[in-house]
C-alpha cells in the first residue's frame, strides 16, 4: 500500500493573477503558504481486474476510460496505469472550502501513482503535471497556485511567466516573523461550500476579453502581493493585516457573488473585535476567513459566539509526500 499526502493552502497576497487568461498577458505574482491540514490519497494493488476508487463516491469500473472522476481518469492516462489498481481519497477538511483541495488532491494523486510506478518525477515536473491535467486537459477555470504550493510546501513565492514557465523560491521571512504570523492568523469556517468553478469561469472569460475593470483589479491584486510580501519581509505583521483588509476590499468589486451579506456581516464582527485585517479565502462565496489579529483571544470568543468554529493551523514545510510505501 502507498499512502501520500498533500497540504492544503492559504493565500497571503496576490491570489488570482495565477490564471493562464491574466498571467500570458501581463505576468503573475503571489505568495502562499501550505498549512498542516492535508489531502490524503492511498493505493492498492489489486489481484483482480479493474479499478476501485472511493471519494465521495464509489466506482467500480473494468476500464480505465470509464472512470467518472474526471482528475482521476486523467491522471491514470497520464502515468499509463492500465488495471488491478484500488484509489481512496480522504480529506482534513472538505472540498468547496477555498483552500485549494483540487490542486491537493491533483499532486498527492500523480504522486501516489508516480511512487506506484516507481517513477522519479521532481516536484517541479509533480506541480506542472497536475495544473496540465486541471488547465488543459481538462480546461477548468483554476489558476497553477494551488498545485505549485501543494507540491513545494513552505512559504513560498511564485512569479507565473507569460511563456507558462513557475518561477519558486521560498518567501525571504526570518524563523521570528514567520512564528509570529502563525500566532497572528486564525481561520474561521462559515458553514458553506461552495463550487468555485462559475466565479473563476467569469474571472477568466472577462480576463479573456480583456475587460477594464478585471484587469485593473487584477494588476492591483499583483501589486498587494508584492507589498504584501514586502511587509512580511520586514517582519511588519500589523501592515500584512491591513494590506489584507485591502485586499478584501479589491477582491470584493470583482463579482457581486464573491461576499454575502452574512459573511460581510461576520467580517465586520471580526474587525469590530482584534482583527487587523482579513479575507474569505478562495474564489469567494463561502469557505473560511482568514484574519490576522493582535489579540486572538477577543477574536476567537466573538467569532465563537458568532457560530463560527475555529480551524488552527500551522504552515507546512513539507509539501506533497510519500507518507506509506
Amino acid at each position: 500500500m502507498i499512502i501520500v499526502r498533500s497540504p492544503l493552502r492559504i493565500t497571503l497576497g496576490g491570489g488570482g493573477t495565477d490564471l493562464p487568461s491574466y498571467y500570458r498577458h501581463h505576468e503573475g505574482f503571489l505568495v502562499a503558504a501550505a498549512i498542516d491540514r492535508y489531502v490524503y490519497i492511498t493505493i492498492h494493488q489489486m489481484f483482480q481486474s479493474g479499478f476501485i476508487v472511493k471519494y465521495s463516491q464509489l466506482e467500480k469500473v473494468e476500464r480505465r476510460e470509464d472512470v467518472r472522476h474526471p482528475i482521476v481518469r486523467e491522471a491514470l492516462t497520464l502515468t499509463g496505469i492500465t488495471d488491478k489498481i484500488e484509489i481512496t481519497s480522504l480529506a482534513d477538511i472538505p472540498a468547496g472550502t477555498g483552500l485549494g483541495s483540487s490542486g491537493s488532491f491533483t499532486t498527492a494523486l500523480l504522486h501516489a501513482l508516480h511512487a506506484h510506478r516507481r517513477n522519479i518525477i521532481s516536484v517541479q515536473e509533480l506541480a506542472e503535471q497536475a495544473c496540465h491535467i486541471e488547465i488543459e486537459r481538462l480546461n477548468e477555470p483554476v489558476g497553477k497556485q494551488d498545485p505549485f504550493i501543494a507540491a513545494y510546501g513552505g512559504v513560498t513565492c511564485f512569479r507565473f511567466n507569460k511563456d507558462d514557465t513557475v518561477e519558486v523560491r521560498p518567501a525571504p521571512i526570518d524563523s521570528e516573523t514567520i512564528t509570529n504570523l502563525e500566532e497572528g492568523l486564525a481561520m474561521f469556517f462559515t458553514g458553506a461550500a461552495r463550487s468555485a468553478s462559475a466565479i473563476l469561469r467569469d474571472q477568466d472569460d472577462r480576463s479573456k476579453a480583456m475587460d477594464v475593470s478585471m484587469m485593473d483589479n487584477l494588476h492591483y491584486v499583483k501589486e498587494l502581493g508584492a507589498r504584501s510580501l514586502d511587509a512580511l519581509k520586514a517582519g511588519d505583521l500589523h501592515r500584512f493585516g491591513t494590506l489584507m483588509h485591502e485586499h478584501w476590499l479589491n477582491k470584493r468589486k470583482r463579482s457581486g457573488t464573491i461576499s454575502t451579506p452574512e459573511i460581510d456581516g461576520w467580517y465586520d464582527l471580526a474587525m469590530r473585535n482584534g482583527a487587523v485585517g482579513g479575507k474569505l479565502i478562495g474564489a469567494g462565496g463561502g469557505g473560511f476567513l482568514l484574519f490576522y489579529t493582535e489579540d486572538k483571544k477577543r477574536l476567537r470568543h466573538a467569532m465563537h459566539g458568532a457560530g463560527l468554529e475555529e480551524v488552527r493551523i500551522r504552515f507546512d514545510f513539507e509539501g506533497t509526500k510519500t507518507l506509506v510505501q
